[in-house]
């Protein structure tokens, strides 16, 4: 027992500084693509190489909607024009009427909130990420962040997955049972869009036709840390993104929900 101990004080701490300060860690966020302006003939190569319609034109603009980009790569693997790509993680965003004064939970819940989570047909990445964030390096009990196993003690209910046609009922249960106020994350491509499965006869386009989304977490799957900064989002600790890049006007990012 003693060689343990003494490699662990030699080992030291090795959880993640964030939020307090930026991992740079080499493979902890898988990136997104950037919108931005591109040559006519790269824009139109870029959506017609995208699979689920994740990059669009507007106004001139390349945009990306993250919440259906699957990390397929194509926009910048195997092409003479790749896309821009960004390395960061904190892609969380409030949702919804009145996302930046109503959706989060308010300083009650800062430093003490408990989450349930629900499988809706996920194929097991972003349930795989998720259960990262109780590993050692990224350790969410520092923050204040619990998962419970009863909707009774939930504050955020954290659903990861297409939403297939069977959990739509346990799905509602679950949210019902959840005291108030309570709040809804949606996590992953699936869980925002459908993703590559729908619309279709078993699954809708996204928890966000069911129950009322409050915070979006785009990625196919997100990394933890973007998880992470869902959670950190919801309970008002840090701030929130864009869901289209380049940002777009309400309007624009009204008709792509």
């Amino acid at each position: 027992m003693i060689p343990w101990v003494q490699k662990g004080l030699l080992t030291g701490i090795k959880t993640t500084g964030y939020p307090a300060r930026e991992d740079a860690s080499p493979g902890v966020s898988p990136g997104l693509p950037l919108g931005g302006e591109y040559p006519e003939q790269q824009a139109s190569s870029l959506v017609d190489r995208c699979p689920t319609g994740a990059i669009t034109l507007a106004g001139g603009q390349t945009v990306v909607d993250y919440r259906r980009c699957v990390h397929c790569f194509r926009c910048t693997r195997g092409t003479a024009a790749p896309i821009g790509w960004s390395p960061k993680y904190e892609w969380a965003a409030l949702v919804g009427e009145g996302a930046e004064t109503q959706r989060g939970l308010g300083r009650a819940f800062q430093h003490s909130a408990h989450i349930l989570v629900v499988d809706a047909g996920d194929c097991g990445a972003c349930l795989n990420e998720v259960k990262q964030l109780n590993n050692p390096y990224y350790n969410m009990h520092r923050l204040g962040f619990f998962i419970t196993p009863t909707p009774r003690q939930a504050d955020i209910l954290l659903v990861v997955g297409v939403l297939t046609d069977q959990m739509r009922a346990p799905l509602q249960k679950a949210y019902d049972a959840m005291p108030t106020p309570k709040r809804v994350m949606a996590v992953g491509a699936c869980a925002l869009s459908g993703s590559v499965f729908g619309p279709s006869f078993v699954c809708g386009s996204g928890v966000g036709d069911f129950l009322p989304v409050d915070v979006a977490v785009p990625g196919n799957p997100p990394p933890p840390l973007a998880i992470l900064h869902g959670l950190l989002v919801a309970v008002e600790r840090e701030p929130s993104t864009a869901l289209l890049s380049p940002e777009c006007g309400a309007a624009q990012e009204a008709r792509m929900r």
